[in-house]
């Protein structure tokens, strides 16, 4: 298992995830004992793109259920066009042939919706079943269902039995409490947002020519911001699209361009409160004291 666990760490690497022991074992065991991961965590940690590093490391297609207040069992299972069944009946109206209801519900007119698609594909591919707790209990239990016999029972064709079985990852943000039927089923991995070396870590794998002194600083000034009185704590999606903005502005090291500082800080915080809650302070001066050590 421990080999098995270093290879996963370097494969996601190579597909631009740098991922740390814990998480990789997580997955790991989420293969050997066929058992879905829920990945919980604040926003901007980067729990989506671990289900899209893990299709990549594993050369398989990613699947996503986005979930939201509402969502039920036919918007991830399946539907009919019924626009093309009825086009078909109105073609069998001109012809001689009787029309059987096997004719019309049939897979020519069954639209596949993501976990019918997912069940059904040759390779498992890697399911991501997105902010679950944006969705009810009800459609908590469906999945508790579903990922227990991963079968689809369709009333006009019967029962589809899963083709191969996918690496199913859930997400949570924490809006509200899951249900202690759907933690028992799952693995369970605690995403945080990332020591200041894995952050470096990532900067440097996606921004390969930056100045790594301008990485540093936006590092650690990040990581700063985040200790503050903000709202919306940055994620690590809004310090790429800052390394890259001050990239753009030629900036080389924070201390030399203060106000490009400010006037680029809309990439990190993403509210009116926190924009003015930054825009008080003396950035030269907290500038200043971040890249200390670092120029």
């Amino acid at each position: 298992m421990q080999e098995k666990v270093e290879s996963l760490v370097s494969s996601l690497q190579q597909c631009g995830y740098i991922a740390d022991r814990d998480l990789a074992t997580a997955l790991s065991l989420m293969d050997s004992l066929s058992r879905p991961l829920l990945i919980e965590g604040e926003a901007g940690v980067g729990k989506t793109a671990i289900a899209a590093a893990l299709a990549c490391a594993r050369n398989t297609e990613l699947i996503r259920i986005q979930c939201y207040e509402g969502i039920d069992a036919d918007s991830v299972l399946y539907e009919w066009n019924y626009t093309q069944q009825l086009l078909h009946i109105k073609l069998h109206e001109k012809s001689e042939s009787v029309l059987q209801e096997s004719d019309l519900y049939s897979d020519r007119f069954l639209l596949e919706r993501p976990l019918l698609k997912a069940i059904k594909q040759p390779v498992s591919p890697v399911l991501l079943i997105d902010e679950v707790d944006r969705a009810d209990e009800g459609f908590e239990a469906f999945l508790l269902e579903i990922l227990s016999e991963f079968t689809v029972t369709i009333p006009e064709i019967g029962t589809i039995q899963a083709t191969s079985i996918p690496h199913v990852i859930l997400t949570s943000n924490g809006s509200r409490e899951l249900s202690d039927a759907l933690r028992r089923r799952c693995l369970f991995h605690y995403a945080n947002y990332p020591t200041f070396d894995k952050e470096l870590a990532i900067l440097k794998a996606h921004h390969p020519n930056i100045d790594q002194i301008l990485l540093r600083q936006v590092t650690r000034f990040v990581q700063e911001i985040r200790q503050w009185d903000v709202t919306k704590r940055p994620g690590v999606a809004e310090t790429l699209d800052w390394a890259q903005a001050l990239c753009d502005f030629d900036v080389s090291a924070l201390k030399d361009q203060p106000e490009t500082v400010r006037a680029t800080l809309s990439c990190l915080l993403k509210t009116s409160e926190d924009l003015k809650y930054i825009n008080d302070k003396d950035i030269t001066a907290t500038v200043t004291e971040i890249v200390t050590g670092d120029t």
